[in-house]
């Protein structure tokens, strides 16, 4: 009977529908349109020619765009072994201890505060050839400095901070699904024997098995959109391109060349792998009916 009248419910959605249509299907719809046509700039002087599937055909040859979406999957299998795993370990370990859990919260949520940006200079300096941490340490012990970011070793140089700083994220939502496990079910299972080690296995992580799903979800979905970690350590790509993501490839195409049509086209590219690939985690963690 609370809801009986729906009016009310209306008027507070009507806000919030309204806001989603302008500042996000609005904007999709557009990217879908534009990459249609031929843009030559983010100010428009003549009228857009229609080149209908051009753009698409050229995802299909662009060697750059190749290197933005396996250095993305590579990053994907990363943020799911590293970022999620570790979180879920994290997450099991604190909730196994009775005192000092609000400080390891605090501690391993930490990282999400600080601007990624600023996380991104940091790492820079601590990569620098000439008086970085890294290199600086390396002397102390009478070895030769080393380019962090050389061809061979940029991706990983680039992989780490961005693994670290979402890795309290993911711990924080887990430790809460771990915490909603009701105490009848712990106590019932060591009555049964259950403790330790197989207390893990087949209460703990069978329970919070769609918060595990809805964080790899959020950990992939997240990887085909990075942008700022990576962009502020190697911008450009650099070196020579090849630590492009999808999300810095489309930024690099859309403001720095100017080639806004094809941004588009990269942008609805990575909504479409994210509902895919979402959708495909979503369907292997759905919880079984019993």
């Amino acid at each position: 009977m609370l809801y009986k009248n729906k009016r009310p419910l209306l008027i507070f959605l009507l806000p919030s529908l309204l806001i989603m249509i302008i500042f996000l299907y609005y904007p999709f719809i557009l990217n879908a349109i534009n990459s249609l046509y031929d843009l030559s700039g983010i100010v428009q002087i003549e009228p857009p020619t229609f080149i209908g599937l051009e753009n698409y055909r050229r995802l299909f040859t662009d060697p750059k765009i190749k290197i933005a979406l396996a250095n993305s999957f590579k990053m994907m299998g990363l943020t799911i072994v590293f970022q999620v795993g570790l979180a879920l370990i994290l997450a099991l370990m604190v909730d196994s201890i009775k005192k000092g859990q609000q400080f390891f919260r605090t501690i391993f949520f930490f990282p999400i505060v600080i601007s990624a940006t600023a996380i991104g200079l940091m790492f820079t300096l601590f990569y620098n050839y000439n008086g970085g941490m890294l290199n600086q340490i390396l002397a102390k012990f009478s070895k030769e400095p080393v380019m962090w970011l050389s061809p061979e070793r940029a991706f990983s140089m680039i992989a780490i901070p961005i693994i670290w700083q979402y890795v309290g994220f993911y711990f924080i939502i887990l430790i809460t699904g771990l915490k909603n496990i009701s105490s009848d079910i712990y106590e019932a299972s060591e009555m049964d024997g259950c403790t330790g080690l197989k207390k893990v296995i087949y209460i703990k992580i069978p329970l919070i098995r769609n918060v595990i799903g809805t964080c790899l979800v959020l950990a992939i979905t997240g990887t085909l959109k990075v942008f700022d970690l990576p962009w502020v350590i190697a911008p450009y790509g650099a070196p020579s391109g090849l630590t492009h993501f999808t999300g810095t490839y489309m930024y690099e195409t859309t403001f720095a060349v100017g080639n806004v049509d094809y941004g588009s086209t990269i942008a609805l590219m990575i909504v479409v792998l994210g509902v895919v690939v979402s959708q495909v985690v979503n369907k292997v963690f759905k919880q079984q009916e019993l």
